[in-house]
Parts: C-alpha cells; sequence; structure tokens
C-alpha cells in the first residue's frame, strides 16, 4: 500500500519536486561522505562514483521518458550539478571518475536529441546557461567531459546545431 501511495505521489507535478529533491539530498549526501572519506582516493571516487551511479538508476527509472522526457533532463540536471561540486573530491586516477561524467553527459544528449518538441525557449536558455557554467567550473579542474553537451547546447536549441544538422542531412561540414 506504501509503495502504491509513493508511485502516485512521484507520478503527480508536487511527487515530481519531492522526488527531485530527495535526489538532491541523496546526492549531498554522497558528496559528504566522499569529501569526509578516510578511504585512500581512489577508492573513495570509486565509491562515490558507484553510488552515483545506483542513484540515478534508482531515479530515473521512476518516470517514463516516452510519456514526459522533462523530469528526466531535471534528472541529469541535478545530477551534472552534484557532479560538478563533487569533482574537486574526485581523483583523476580514478578512470571511472571520468568515464561516469562522459555517460551522464551522453544520456543527457541522447534525451534531449529524442524530445519529440524544442524545449520552451526559457527553459532551453536556462539548461543552456547551466551546462556552460558547469562545463567551464569542470574545465578548471582538467576535465572536458561535457564539451560535446556543452557545443551541442551552443545553439537556440539541439536541433538548430548546424553541425548536427549538417551530419544527418548528410550534408559537407565544409559548406
Amino acid at each position: 500500500m506504501a509503495d502504491e501511495e509513493a508511485e502516485q505521489e512521484s507520478g503527480s507535478l508536487g511527487g515530481g519536486l519531492l522526488e527531485l529533491q530527495r535526489l538532491r539530498e541523496r546526492l549531498l549526501e554522497l558528496e559528504s561522505g566522499l569529501r569526509e572519506s578516510a578511504e585512500p582516493a581512489v577508492e573513495a571516487a570509486t565509491e562515490y562514483c558507484q553510488q552515483l551511479c545506483q542513484t540515478l538508476l534508482e531515479y530515473a527509472e521512476k518516470w517514463k521518458t516516452s510519456e514526459d522526457p522533462l523530469p528526466l533532463l531535471q534528472v541529469y540536471t541535478v545530477a551534472i550539478r552534484s557532479y560538478v561540486k563533487a569533482r574537486p573530491y574526485l581523483t583523476s586516477e580514478c578512470e571511472r571518475v571520468a568515464f561516469v561524467l562522459e555517460r551522464l553527459a551522453l544520456s543527457c544528449v541522447e534525451l534531449l536529441l529524442c524530445l519529440p518538441l524544442e524545449l520552451p525557449e526559457n527553459q532551453w536558455e536556462e539548461f543552456q546557461a547551466f551546462v556552460q557554467v558547469a562545463h567551464e567550473k569542470l574545465m578548471e579542474n582538467g576535465s572536458c567531459e561535457l564539451h560535446f553537451l556543452a557545443t551541442l547546447t551552443q545553439e537556440k536549441g539541439v536541433w538548430k546545431n548546424p553541425v548536427l544538422c549538417s551530419i544527418l542531412s548528410q550534408e559537407s561540414l565544409d559548406e
């Protein structure tokens, strides 16, 4: 019975906001655990990455992207924002550090490409600004994993990117 109530709650707008808040709190716990970890840096980074992925799977599967993909975009945004905060505490010696962010960025790009319609202009501009700031902060730490997403979001919409349009229409990129 409690599971049914939770499922109904997460399906509503207020429930979605509540789920996003829970996600933020969980990711903040992970970040705090990373910062305060007494484990060697590689082990702490590995644990953080595993927990981050597990948490994202749990939250991402709560929404049906075929019906409404926007909540999943919000999940990805919250996750990237959290990762950016945690990045200074993650050692590059752990191969999962770059891999997790690359996969998260790729999942975000795939979702954007699958949206049935362009995002409303104000929502796109907010997302666009977020990605650019996140990319710049990560570049300060030598992380370029958001480069593709940052490049794709430089235009007024994902389908307005001239390189992407040229590739999909099989035109020469030099034109």
